[in-house]
């Protein structure tokens, strides 16, 4: 067994990225306060085809080097708006008939092991602030909540390892049922 050199990774160019069928899926970034945190975000959804990303209130947005750091041009790859309230992306999704999940711990959330989307259900994932976590406001207009179920002594992941988390979850479960 050896490592995999760059030029065998078939790997595709921003052009080519761009004309590609992405999976039914908007990430929204509720007031993240970490570049780093926004620039792997991207990265990752860049890896799993995210249609694209919703930037809202503090949380930074590109050209940024330190959101370059982590995302290594996903930044450019990954389709992104700003928005200054989140509440303004969330009606613009439900508008275009997104279903609209918290990525929080609320009373009757539905843990990401039993979450299952529908078939050809659009679906926008909001993860929320480091410290305070999706606001209240915004948790009010979806139509439900995920939780990633933790067994340790933390009850909480970095935004960015969530967001890894559940994207691929979800990712994957699309993709199977195609």
């Amino acid at each position: 067994m050896r490592k995999l050199k760059n030029s065998e990774l078939n790997r595709i160019d921003i052009d080519t990225f761009k004309k590609l069928h992405k999976s039914p899926i908007v990430v929204v970034l509720d007031n993240i306060r970490s570049c780093n945190n926004i620039g792997s975000v991207f990265r990752t959804s860049d890896a799993l085809l995210v249609e694209s990303i919703c930037l809202c209130g503090i949380t930074a947005t590109p050209p940024n080097k330190e959101i370059h750091k982590t995302a290594l041009d996903a930044e450019n790859s990954v389709d992104w708006k700003y928005y200054k309230d989140t509440v303004d992306a969330i009606n613009d999704l439900k508008n275009q008939h997104y279903k609209i999940y918290a990525v929080e711990q609320v009373v009757n959330s539905t843990m990401l092991t039993d979450f299952h989307p529908a078939d050809d259900e659009k679906i926008a994932l909001i993860f929320g602030n480091e410290i305070k976590g999706v606001q209240q406001k915004v948790v009010d207009l979806c139509h439900g909540a995920i939780e990633i179920p933790q067994y340790g002594t933390k009850h909480s992941f970095n935004v960015s390892v969530s967001a890894g988390i559940v994207l691929w979850d979800i990712f994957n479960k699309m993709m199977i049922r195609h």
